[in-house]
């Protein structure tokens, strides 16, 4: 596996970006540490391109015969290395060299195998996936909770198309689709896709959290539907109220913090191990789930949210927050390295990592081909502190590695759904070069 040749562009008319991303792909695939011939790509796009969808696929298809497979949604906006596209038109597309034996594109018309924990009639074993789905989709976390159960792993990543435009996935597989299914462009609305990886195709992936609570964590004691009654039998709305030290008596106070305020859920079914290091740091760890406050009951003394949480779950009232999400996102990226990474370096490698930011380039002996990161839409833009600061913070934590990514409605990780995260995956290099 040699380094995924990546590309990204803005322009106001979606052919221009094409041409931009074209001839930075070309030009990477000709250098010798870069995959030549690399038959999936990752296809991300600007809402602002969405109802263009179909006719940028068949473009970049067209000029790229080698690749043979597709993957990819549309996002308010587009990630790659060390910047982002956010409501702009704009396009990141990555080529992954990866064996075609061990990756199967999937969708409505060419589903994955609901026997991906055993070998298809073709062989292919599914070991995890990336999922891009549309929000709207009927009972939609039974439905990732399902792909993940047909993985070997039980662990898919990914994210929710976003856009204010036309909803739309790429998915087009040269293995091809069901019978009866009839021709497909490889643009679909609705439901699920994306790509099936193998044993051989190795990766690391991480859940990073953009909210951090304000006080300390309770357990559910009653509840009716989505409206949460008592904490550790105390009302739910008085615990509420006394943490964020606001009274419904003053509106004009207590209405602003309200807003701002989130709940993060660990299920009592919950099987993630949590993070010790980012508990005693006052952050959460992945087995916490963040959801909206949508609503208060004064006469049940109750707070209602946007997800279910049954008695025993554990809830912490939370808020965004830039400096705990710039750490935890340097946090996860710095265990990426640390587990890829070689212990030692040769003097040129380290010489090239080393390197500062204009000169600085991806390298095998790192151990990292490409890498997609999918962040929440919410965390996008300004709420780093300035545009692309999200993506500056990754670059500076993991490295200079080929990356692309969006900035979805929901973000996938492990078997669910969450919100206000980011989720990187990084994919391997097997050997170190001579």
């Amino acid at each position: 596996m040699k380094l995924f040749p990546y590309a990204h562009a803005t322009h106001p008319q979606w052919r221009m970006a094409a041409a931009l991303v074209l001839a930075q792909l070309r030009a990477q695939m000709a250098l010798p540490d870069h995959a030549a011939a690399p038959s999936l790509a990752l296809l991300y796009i600007t809402d602002h391109y969405a109802n263009e969808a179909e006719a940028i696929l068949a473009h970049l298809s067209a000029e790229l015969p080698e690749v043979t497979d597709w993957a990819g949604t549309v996002g308010v906006g587009v990630a790659a290395n060390n910047v982002e596209y956010f409501d702009e038109p704009a396009m990141a597309v990555m080529l992954c060299d990866l064996s075609p034996d061990q990756y199967r594109v999937f969708s409505g018309v060419a589903p994955l195998s609901a026997s991906g924990r055993v070998a298809g009639p073709d062989g292919f074993v599914a070991h995890t996936a990336l999922v891009h789905a549309d929000g709207n989709t009927p009972e939609l976390a039974e439905l990732i909770a399902e792909v993940a159960d047909r993985t070997a792993s039980g662990y898919v990543f990914g994210g929710l198309a976003a856009s204010r435009r036309s909803t739309v996935q790429f998915a087009f597989s040269s293995a091809g689709n069901l019978r009866g299914q009839g021709a497909a462009s490889g643009v679909f609305h609705g439901g699920l896709s994306g790509v099936a990886f193998g044993p051989a195709v190795g990766m690391v992936s991480r859940v990073t959290q953009g909210a951090q609570p304000v006080a300390r964590e309770h357990t559910v004691t009653d509840a009716d539907g989505n409206l949460v009654l008592t904490l550790d039998g105390e009302p739910a709305l008085d615990v509420l109220l006394r943490e964020l030290g606001v009274s419904l008596d003053q509106p004009e106070q207590a209405m602003p913090r309200l807003r701002a305020t989130l709940v993060g859920l660990t299920l009592p079914t919950s099987d993630l191990a949590g993070s010790a290091v980012a508990a005693r740091r006052g952050q959460f760890g992945p087995e916490v789930i963040v959801r909206h406050l949508i609503g208060l009951d004064p006469g049940r003394r109750g707070v209602a949210i946007a997800d279910l949480a049954p008695v025993g779950t554990r809830l912490a009232f939370c808020e965004r927050n830039v400096q705990a999400a710039r750490a935890d996102l340097t946090r996860v990226c710095a265990e990426v390295r640390e587990e890829l990474e070689p212990e030692e370096l040769s003097l040129s490698v380290a010489t090239a990592l080393a390197a500062t930011e204009p000169d600085a380039a991806p390298h095998p002996a790192r151990r990292m081909a490409g890498a997609v990161y999918v962040s929440c839409s919410g965390r996008g833009g300004p709420h780093f502190g300035s545009p692309s600061a999200e993506l500056q913070t990754v670059r500076r934590a993991l490295g200079d590695v080929p990356l692309v990514g969006f900035f979805a409605g929901g973000e996938i990780a492990h078997h669910r759904l969450y919100g206000y995260t980011g989720v990187l995956t990084v994919f391997t290099v097997f050997t170190m070069p001579a």
